[in-house]
Protein backbone atom coordinates (compact mmCIF):
# COMPACT_ATOMS: atom_id res chain seq x y z
CA UNK A 1 0.00 0.00 0.00
CA UNK A 2 0.89 3.31 -1.06
CA UNK A 3 2.12 5.35 2.17
CA UNK A 4 0.43 8.74 2.86
CA UNK A 5 2.66 12.30 3.26
CA UNK A 6 1.95 13.32 7.13
CA UNK A 7 1.03 16.69 6.76
CA UNK A 8 0.61 18.69 9.88
CA UNK A 9 -2.40 21.09 10.51
CA UNK A 10 -2.87 24.46 11.39
CA UNK A 11 0.17 24.41 13.65
CA UNK A 12 0.63 27.83 15.81
CA UNK A 13 3.84 29.80 15.66
CA UNK A 14 5.94 28.98 18.35
CA UNK A 15 7.09 32.55 19.33
CA UNK A 16 4.04 33.96 18.26
CA UNK A 17 1.56 36.02 21.06
CA UNK A 18 -2.08 34.95 21.17
CA UNK A 19 -1.46 34.21 17.51
CA UNK A 20 -0.12 37.21 16.35
CA UNK A 21 3.47 37.46 14.89
CA UNK A 22 5.56 39.74 12.90
CA UNK A 23 7.03 38.44 9.69
CA UNK A 24 10.78 39.31 8.77
CA UNK A 25 11.84 40.49 5.41
CA UNK A 26 14.41 38.59 4.06
CA UNK A 27 16.61 39.05 0.60
CA UNK A 28 18.04 36.59 -1.73
CA UNK A 29 17.15 34.68 -5.21
CA UNK A 30 13.65 33.35 -4.36
CA UNK A 31 12.74 36.77 -3.02
CA UNK A 32 14.44 38.49 -6.41
CA UNK A 33 12.29 35.97 -8.50
CA UNK A 34 9.09 36.78 -6.73
CA UNK A 35 9.55 40.62 -7.60
CA UNK A 36 9.91 39.54 -10.87
CA UNK A 37 6.64 37.79 -11.38
CA UNK A 38 4.28 40.01 -8.77
CA UNK A 39 5.58 43.09 -9.92
CA UNK A 40 4.86 42.81 -13.31
CA UNK A 41 1.43 41.14 -12.19
CA UNK A 42 0.81 44.16 -9.69
CA UNK A 43 1.79 46.64 -13.02
CA UNK A 44 -0.87 44.76 -15.54
CA UNK A 45 -3.69 44.65 -12.32
CA UNK A 46 -3.24 48.46 -11.99
CA UNK A 47 -2.11 49.59 -15.79
CA UNK A 48 -4.87 47.57 -17.79
CA UNK A 49 -7.87 49.13 -16.66
CA UNK A 50 -6.86 52.48 -17.90
CA UNK A 51 -5.93 51.00 -21.59
CA UNK A 52 -7.90 51.56 -24.45
CA UNK A 53 -7.55 50.38 -27.97
CA UNK A 54 -9.47 52.73 -30.37
CA UNK A 55 -11.76 54.44 -27.69
CA UNK A 56 -12.56 50.85 -26.77
CA UNK A 57 -11.30 49.32 -23.58
CA UNK A 58 -8.72 46.22 -23.52
CA UNK A 59 -10.26 44.65 -20.52
CA UNK A 60 -13.80 45.70 -19.59
CA UNK A 61 -16.84 43.70 -18.26
CA UNK A 62 -20.25 46.14 -19.40
CA UNK A 63 -23.35 45.04 -17.50
CA UNK A 64 -25.06 48.17 -19.31
CA UNK A 65 -24.17 47.11 -22.80
CA UNK A 66 -23.86 43.69 -22.01
CA UNK A 67 -20.64 42.56 -23.37
CA UNK A 68 -17.15 42.10 -22.92
CA UNK A 69 -14.02 43.34 -24.12
CA UNK A 70 -11.25 40.68 -24.02
CA UNK A 71 -8.26 41.71 -25.57
CA UNK A 72 -9.27 43.07 -28.58
CA UNK A 73 -11.84 40.65 -28.83
CA UNK A 74 -15.96 41.71 -28.01
CA UNK A 75 -17.74 38.80 -26.71
CA UNK A 76 -21.64 38.53 -25.47
CA UNK A 77 -23.23 37.94 -21.96
CA UNK A 78 -23.72 34.52 -23.98
CA UNK A 79 -19.91 33.88 -24.19
CA UNK A 80 -19.81 33.92 -20.30
CA UNK A 81 -19.50 30.02 -20.44
CA UNK A 82 -16.21 30.77 -22.10
CA UNK A 83 -14.89 32.60 -18.93
CA UNK A 84 -15.88 29.68 -16.91
CA UNK A 85 -13.99 27.56 -19.61
CA UNK A 86 -10.88 29.55 -19.16
CA UNK A 87 -11.08 29.40 -15.01
CA UNK A 88 -11.28 25.72 -15.65
CA UNK A 89 -8.42 25.35 -17.84
CA UNK A 90 -6.46 27.84 -15.54
CA UNK A 91 -7.24 25.49 -12.82
CA UNK A 92 -5.97 22.64 -14.17
CA UNK A 93 -3.06 24.08 -14.98
CA UNK A 94 -2.61 25.58 -11.30
CA UNK A 95 -3.08 21.29 -10.74
CA UNK A 96 -0.50 20.30 -13.07
CA UNK A 97 1.75 23.21 -11.69
CA UNK A 98 1.17 21.86 -7.74
CA UNK A 99 1.87 18.00 -8.88
CA UNK A 100 4.96 18.95 -9.94
CA UNK A 101 6.29 21.58 -7.91
CA UNK A 102 3.85 22.08 -4.76
CA UNK A 103 2.07 25.76 -4.27
CA UNK A 104 4.25 27.71 -6.16
CA UNK A 105 1.42 29.47 -7.24
CA UNK A 106 0.19 30.57 -3.61
CA UNK A 107 3.72 31.47 -3.18
CA UNK A 108 4.64 33.64 -6.16
CA UNK A 109 1.33 34.92 -8.03
CA UNK A 110 -1.66 34.43 -5.86
CA UNK A 111 -3.05 38.42 -5.30
CA UNK A 112 -3.63 37.17 -1.39
CA UNK A 113 0.36 36.75 -1.23
CA UNK A 114 1.26 39.04 -3.45
CA UNK A 115 -1.25 41.89 -1.28
CA UNK A 116 -0.04 40.36 2.03
CA UNK A 117 3.48 40.67 0.79
CA UNK A 118 2.57 44.62 -0.39
CA UNK A 119 1.30 45.14 3.51
CA UNK A 120 4.34 43.51 5.27
CA UNK A 121 6.78 45.88 3.29
CA UNK A 122 4.29 49.19 4.37
CA UNK A 123 4.37 47.96 7.85
CA UNK A 124 8.22 47.66 7.84
CA UNK A 125 8.47 50.55 6.15
CA UNK A 126 6.40 52.64 8.70
CA UNK A 127 7.13 50.72 12.20
CA UNK A 128 10.55 48.96 11.24
CA UNK A 129 11.88 45.53 11.49
CA UNK A 130 10.20 42.44 12.52
CA UNK A 131 12.15 42.87 15.86
CA UNK A 132 11.80 46.16 16.63
CA UNK A 133 7.89 45.81 15.90
CA UNK A 134 8.08 43.19 17.88
CA UNK A 135 9.23 45.16 20.94
CA UNK A 136 7.01 48.11 20.59
CA UNK A 137 3.98 45.95 20.36
CA UNK A 138 1.33 47.16 22.30
CA UNK A 139 2.98 50.00 23.26
CA UNK A 140 1.38 53.34 23.52
CA UNK A 141 4.07 56.12 23.19
CA UNK A 142 3.11 58.95 21.41
CA UNK A 143 5.81 58.04 18.51
CA UNK A 144 4.59 54.43 18.12
CA UNK A 145 1.17 55.49 17.97
CA UNK A 146 2.18 58.04 15.18
CA UNK A 147 3.86 55.14 12.83
CA UNK A 148 1.08 52.77 13.27
CA UNK A 149 -1.85 55.31 12.14
CA UNK A 150 0.57 55.77 9.12
CA UNK A 151 0.73 52.05 8.40
CA UNK A 152 -2.94 52.03 8.63
CA UNK A 153 -3.46 55.03 6.72
CA UNK A 154 -1.23 53.76 4.04
CA UNK A 155 -3.13 50.38 4.20
CA UNK A 156 -6.52 52.08 3.91
CA UNK A 157 -4.71 53.79 0.67
CA UNK A 158 -3.40 51.27 -1.11
CA UNK A 159 -6.22 48.80 -0.39
CA UNK A 160 -8.92 52.05 -1.18
CA UNK A 161 -6.55 51.97 -4.73
CA UNK A 162 -6.90 48.19 -5.05
CA UNK A 163 -10.88 48.59 -4.92
CA UNK A 164 -11.15 51.32 -7.63
CA UNK A 165 -9.02 49.25 -9.45
CA UNK A 166 -11.31 46.57 -9.14
CA UNK A 167 -14.20 48.29 -10.16
CA UNK A 168 -12.97 50.12 -12.96
CA UNK A 169 -12.97 46.50 -15.16
CA UNK A 170 -16.93 46.87 -14.58
CA UNK A 171 -17.54 50.64 -14.71
CA UNK A 172 -15.59 53.15 -16.77
CA UNK A 173 -12.63 54.02 -14.48
CA UNK A 174 -12.36 57.13 -15.96
CA UNK A 175 -16.04 57.91 -14.72
CA UNK A 176 -15.58 56.64 -11.51
CA UNK A 177 -12.23 59.13 -10.49
CA UNK A 178 -13.72 61.90 -12.66
CA UNK A 179 -17.20 61.55 -10.43
CA UNK A 180 -15.24 60.92 -6.86
CA UNK A 181 -12.92 63.62 -7.66
CA UNK A 182 -15.96 66.32 -8.00
CA UNK A 183 -17.69 64.42 -5.07
CA UNK A 184 -20.63 63.05 -7.03
CA UNK A 185 -20.19 58.94 -6.77
CA UNK A 186 -23.88 57.43 -6.34
CA UNK A 187 -24.48 55.86 -2.98
CA UNK A 188 -24.77 52.46 -4.14
CA UNK A 189 -20.86 52.72 -5.71
CA UNK A 190 -20.19 54.54 -2.54
CA UNK A 191 -21.43 51.40 -0.76
CA UNK A 192 -19.53 49.22 -3.09
CA UNK A 193 -16.04 51.02 -2.66
CA UNK A 194 -16.09 50.95 0.72
CA UNK A 195 -17.01 47.10 1.17
CA UNK A 196 -14.19 45.57 -1.38
CA UNK A 197 -12.06 48.67 0.59
CA UNK A 198 -12.90 47.03 3.86
CA UNK A 199 -12.14 43.65 2.67
CA UNK A 200 -8.71 44.10 1.07
CA UNK A 201 -7.70 46.33 4.22
CA UNK A 202 -8.87 43.13 6.32
CA UNK A 203 -7.46 40.48 4.12
CA UNK A 204 -4.25 41.84 3.24
CA UNK A 205 -3.72 43.59 6.74
CA UNK A 206 -5.43 41.93 9.35
CA UNK A 207 -6.47 38.34 8.86
CA UNK A 208 -3.56 37.48 6.21
CA UNK A 209 -2.59 33.90 6.72
CA UNK A 210 -5.50 32.87 8.24
CA UNK A 211 -7.08 33.33 4.59
CA UNK A 212 -4.72 30.74 3.73
CA UNK A 213 -5.44 28.51 6.50
CA UNK A 214 -9.03 28.38 6.67
CA UNK A 215 -10.56 30.23 3.77
CA UNK A 216 -8.54 29.09 0.65
CA UNK A 217 -9.57 25.70 -0.25
CA UNK A 218 -6.37 24.82 -1.99
CA UNK A 219 -4.66 24.30 1.06
CA UNK A 220 -6.95 21.50 1.99
CA UNK A 221 -7.35 19.80 -1.50
CA UNK A 222 -3.33 19.84 -2.35
CA UNK A 223 -2.61 16.85 -0.58
CA UNK A 224 -4.79 14.81 -3.32
CA UNK A 225 -2.47 15.86 -5.84
CA UNK A 226 0.97 15.65 -3.73
CA UNK A 227 2.89 12.10 -4.18
CA UNK A 228 6.40 11.30 -3.34
CA UNK A 229 8.44 12.86 -6.22
CA UNK A 230 6.41 16.78 -5.77
CA UNK A 231 9.12 19.52 -5.21
CA UNK A 232 8.26 21.41 -2.34
CA UNK A 233 9.52 23.37 0.25
CA UNK A 234 11.66 20.75 2.70
CA UNK A 235 13.87 20.56 5.31
CA UNK A 236 16.81 17.92 4.89
CA UNK A 237 16.76 16.46 8.14
CA UNK A 238 19.25 14.14 7.37
CA UNK A 239 21.65 16.79 6.74
CA UNK A 240 20.20 19.25 9.51
CA UNK A 241 19.67 17.39 12.62
CA UNK A 242 20.50 17.09 15.38
CA UNK A 243 20.75 20.59 16.00
CA UNK A 244 22.60 22.61 17.66
CA UNK A 245 23.80 26.07 18.24
CA UNK A 246 27.14 26.67 16.61
CA UNK A 247 28.66 27.48 20.24
CA UNK A 248 27.38 24.10 21.32
CA UNK A 249 28.01 21.95 18.10
CA UNK A 250 30.75 19.03 17.69
CA UNK A 251 30.91 16.58 15.37
CA UNK A 252 27.92 14.57 15.97
CA UNK A 253 25.78 17.93 15.30
CA UNK A 254 23.99 18.75 12.14
CA UNK A 255 24.17 21.85 9.87
CA UNK A 256 21.03 23.59 11.67
CA UNK A 257 22.08 25.50 14.35
CA UNK A 258 18.70 26.28 15.84
CA UNK A 259 18.91 30.24 14.52
CA UNK A 260 15.35 30.37 13.62
CA UNK A 261 15.71 32.33 10.66
CA UNK A 262 13.49 29.98 8.49
CA UNK A 263 10.57 30.63 11.02
CA UNK A 264 10.85 34.65 11.57
CA UNK A 265 10.54 34.72 7.86
CA UNK A 266 7.58 32.74 6.68
CA UNK A 267 4.38 34.76 6.25
CA UNK A 268 2.44 32.03 7.64
CA UNK A 269 4.17 31.46 10.69
CA UNK A 270 4.92 28.01 10.42
CA UNK A 271 8.28 26.12 11.15
CA UNK A 272 9.31 23.75 7.78
CA UNK A 273 11.43 21.98 9.81
CA UNK A 274 8.42 20.10 11.55
CA UNK A 275 8.03 19.02 7.90
CA UNK A 276 5.43 19.25 4.87
CA UNK A 277 2.07 21.50 6.38
CA UNK A 278 -1.08 22.78 5.13
CA UNK A 279 0.24 26.17 6.27
CA UNK A 280 3.18 26.39 3.46
CA UNK A 281 2.38 28.22 0.55
CA UNK A 282 5.78 27.06 -1.25
CA UNK A 283 7.02 30.88 -1.02
CA UNK A 284 10.58 29.95 -0.74
CA UNK A 285 11.61 32.72 2.13
CA UNK A 286 12.54 29.95 4.39
CA UNK A 287 15.19 28.84 1.44
CA UNK A 288 16.55 32.50 1.49
CA UNK A 289 16.59 33.02 5.17
CA UNK A 290 18.56 29.76 5.60
CA UNK A 291 20.88 29.74 2.76
CA UNK A 292 21.71 33.42 4.33
CA UNK A 293 22.98 31.71 7.35
CA UNK A 294 24.64 28.69 5.10
CA UNK A 295 26.90 31.24 3.55
CA UNK A 296 27.87 33.15 7.06
CA UNK A 297 28.92 30.06 8.49
CA UNK A 298 30.44 28.45 4.93
CA UNK A 299 28.35 25.63 4.96
CA UNK A 300 26.74 24.58 1.64
CA UNK A 301 23.12 26.08 0.95
CA UNK A 302 20.48 23.57 0.34
CA UNK A 303 19.68 22.56 4.01
CA UNK A 304 16.22 23.76 3.02
CA UNK A 305 15.58 23.55 -0.68
CA UNK A 306 12.64 22.70 -3.19
CA UNK A 307 13.23 18.76 -2.75
CA UNK A 308 10.64 15.47 -2.60
CA UNK A 309 10.22 13.08 -0.08
CA UNK A 310 12.08 10.78 -2.41
CA UNK A 311 14.98 13.01 -2.82
CA UNK A 312 15.16 13.51 0.56
CA UNK A 313 15.75 10.04 0.68
CA UNK A 314 18.82 10.22 -1.02
CA UNK A 315 16.70 8.64 -4.44
CA UNK A 316 15.66 10.68 -7.40
CA UNK A 317 12.16 11.42 -8.70
CA UNK A 318 11.40 11.26 -12.44
CA UNK A 319 10.65 13.91 -14.23
CA UNK A 320 7.82 12.53 -15.93
CA UNK A 321 4.91 10.12 -13.93
CA UNK A 322 1.70 8.94 -14.63
CA UNK A 323 0.16 11.21 -12.61
CA UNK A 324 1.70 14.29 -14.01
CA UNK A 325 1.01 13.40 -17.19
CA UNK A 326 -2.87 12.68 -16.66
CA UNK A 327 -3.21 16.09 -15.03
CA UNK A 328 -0.80 17.20 -18.66
CA UNK A 329 -3.35 15.36 -20.68
CA UNK A 330 -6.60 17.31 -18.93
CA UNK A 331 -4.98 20.51 -18.99
CA UNK A 332 -3.79 20.56 -22.81
CA UNK A 333 -7.34 18.73 -23.24
CA UNK A 334 -9.11 22.24 -21.48
CA UNK A 335 -6.89 24.79 -22.77
CA UNK A 336 -7.63 23.09 -26.57
CA UNK A 337 -11.58 23.21 -25.83
CA UNK A 338 -12.13 26.78 -24.76
CA UNK A 339 -9.36 27.99 -27.01
CA UNK A 340 -11.58 26.71 -29.99
CA UNK A 341 -14.70 27.67 -28.17
CA UNK A 342 -13.06 31.44 -28.69
CA UNK A 343 -12.89 30.87 -32.32
CA UNK A 344 -16.60 30.23 -32.79
CA UNK A 345 -17.80 33.39 -31.49
CA UNK A 346 -20.27 34.67 -32.72
CA UNK A 347 -20.43 38.94 -34.37
CA UNK A 348 -24.13 39.09 -34.32
CA UNK A 349 -26.70 38.19 -32.06
CA UNK A 350 -30.50 38.31 -32.48
CA UNK A 351 -32.94 37.17 -30.79
CA UNK A 352 -36.92 37.27 -31.58
CA UNK A 353 -39.99 36.48 -30.08
CA UNK A 354 -43.14 36.41 -30.74
CA UNK A 355 -46.22 38.29 -29.28
CA UNK A 356 -47.90 36.08 -27.08
CA UNK A 357 -51.11 38.28 -26.03
CA UNK A 358 -51.54 37.77 -29.83
CA UNK A 359 -50.98 35.07 -31.94
CA UNK A 360 -52.29 36.44 -35.42
CA UNK A 361 -54.40 39.43 -36.13
CA UNK A 362 -56.26 39.58 -39.22
CA UNK A 363 -56.58 43.11 -40.66
CA UNK A 364 -59.02 42.36 -43.27
CA UNK A 365 -60.48 39.16 -44.85
CA UNK A 366 -57.50 39.11 -47.25
CA UNK A 367 -54.92 39.83 -44.71
CA UNK A 368 -53.59 37.81 -41.81
CA UNK A 369 -50.81 38.93 -39.66
CA UNK A 370 -48.08 37.79 -36.37
CA UNK A 371 -46.50 39.64 -34.10
CA UNK A 372 -43.24 39.67 -33.50
CA UNK A 373 -40.35 41.85 -31.22
CA UNK A 374 -37.00 41.67 -32.54
CA UNK A 375 -33.19 42.46 -30.96
CA UNK A 376 -29.85 42.53 -32.78
CA UNK A 377 -26.58 43.35 -30.89
CA UNK A 378 -23.43 43.68 -32.56
CA UNK A 379 -20.09 42.53 -31.34
CA UNK A 380 -17.93 43.44 -33.89
CA UNK A 381 -16.71 47.51 -34.55
CA UNK A 382 -17.37 46.66 -37.85
CA UNK A 383 -20.89 46.12 -38.04
CA UNK A 384 -22.91 48.95 -37.97
CA UNK A 385 -26.30 48.37 -39.88
CA UNK A 386 -28.07 45.52 -39.81
CA UNK A 387 -30.42 44.50 -43.40
CA UNK A 388 -33.47 42.40 -42.12
CA UNK A 389 -35.46 40.25 -44.45
CA UNK A 390 -37.54 37.57 -44.80
CA UNK A 391 -36.17 34.10 -46.82
CA UNK A 392 -37.78 33.89 -50.06
CA UNK A 393 -41.00 34.02 -49.74
CA UNK A 394 -43.93 35.99 -52.03
CA UNK A 395 -46.82 35.37 -50.21
CA UNK A 396 -45.53 37.37 -46.85
CA UNK A 397 -44.12 40.52 -45.99
CA UNK A 398 -42.06 42.07 -43.65
CA UNK A 399 -43.52 45.39 -41.89
CA UNK A 400 -40.53 46.84 -39.71
CA UNK A 401 -37.67 48.77 -39.39
CA UNK A 402 -35.19 47.44 -42.84
CA UNK A 403 -32.38 48.75 -41.49
CA UNK A 404 -31.38 48.34 -37.75
CA UNK A 405 -28.89 50.90 -36.58
CA UNK A 406 -26.93 49.68 -33.61
CA UNK A 407 -25.45 52.93 -32.77
CA UNK A 408 -28.86 53.87 -31.94
CA UNK A 409 -31.11 50.48 -31.22
CA UNK A 410 -28.66 47.92 -29.88
CA UNK A 411 -30.19 46.31 -26.65
CA UNK A 412 -33.77 47.21 -27.83
CA UNK A 413 -36.57 45.16 -29.01
CA UNK A 414 -38.38 46.29 -31.96
CA UNK A 415 -41.82 45.45 -33.30
CA UNK A 416 -41.89 43.66 -36.45
CA UNK A 417 -45.31 42.43 -38.36
CA UNK A 418 -45.39 39.66 -40.92
CA UNK A 419 -48.61 39.70 -43.26
CA UNK A 420 -49.98 37.23 -45.70
CA UNK A 421 -52.42 38.89 -48.31
CA UNK A 422 -54.15 35.48 -48.65
CA UNK A 423 -57.26 34.99 -46.99
CA UNK A 424 -56.26 31.88 -45.23
CA UNK A 425 -52.58 31.08 -45.91
CA UNK A 426 -51.46 27.59 -44.64
CA UNK A 427 -48.95 27.48 -41.42
CA UNK A 428 -45.70 28.15 -43.39
CA UNK A 429 -42.37 27.77 -41.76
CA UNK A 430 -40.65 31.57 -42.31
CA UNK A 431 -36.75 32.36 -41.82
CA UNK A 432 -35.54 36.11 -40.20
CA UNK A 433 -32.45 37.03 -42.20
CA UNK A 434 -30.02 39.02 -40.74
CA UNK A 435 -27.50 40.72 -42.52
CA UNK A 436 -24.86 43.21 -41.86
CA UNK A 437 -20.70 43.69 -43.80
CA UNK A 438 -20.63 39.85 -44.54
CA UNK A 439 -22.22 38.94 -41.91
CA UNK A 440 -25.38 36.64 -42.05
CA UNK A 441 -27.38 34.77 -39.49
CA UNK A 442 -31.21 33.11 -39.36
CA UNK A 443 -33.81 32.98 -36.77
CA UNK A 444 -36.79 30.06 -37.71
CA UNK A 445 -40.47 30.94 -36.82
CA UNK A 446 -43.92 29.96 -38.29
CA UNK A 447 -46.70 32.06 -39.08
CA UNK A 448 -49.64 30.82 -37.38
CA UNK A 449 -52.92 30.73 -39.08
CA UNK A 450 -56.66 30.04 -37.78
CA UNK A 451 -56.34 26.53 -39.44
CA UNK A 452 -52.84 25.46 -36.96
Amino acid sequence: MTQKIPVLQDPTPPFATDGKFHVRLIEGFFQNLRRLTTWPLIALYFGLVWVQVDGQPILFFSFEQRRIHLFGSLLSWHDLPLLAGLMIAGSTLLFFVAVAWGRVWCGFACPQSIWTWLFIRIEQLTEGRANERARYDGSFKSARLLRRLAKHGLWVLLALLTAITFTGYFVPIREIVTAGASLQLSMTMVTWLLIMTALTYTNAGLVREKICLHACPYSRFQSVMFDQHTLSVSYDAGRGEPRAQYRNADENSGDCVDCGVCVQVCPTGIDIRDGLQAACIDCAACIDGCNSVMDKLQRPRGLIRFASEQQLKGSTSPLLRMKLLGYGVIMIGAITAVSYGFTETKSLLVEVQRDRTELFTRIDPNRLCNQYRVKVEGFSDEIDIVRVSLSEHTRFQLLGPTDIDLRDSSSTWLPFRICSTYADPVGEKLDFVFTANGVSTTKATTFITQRM
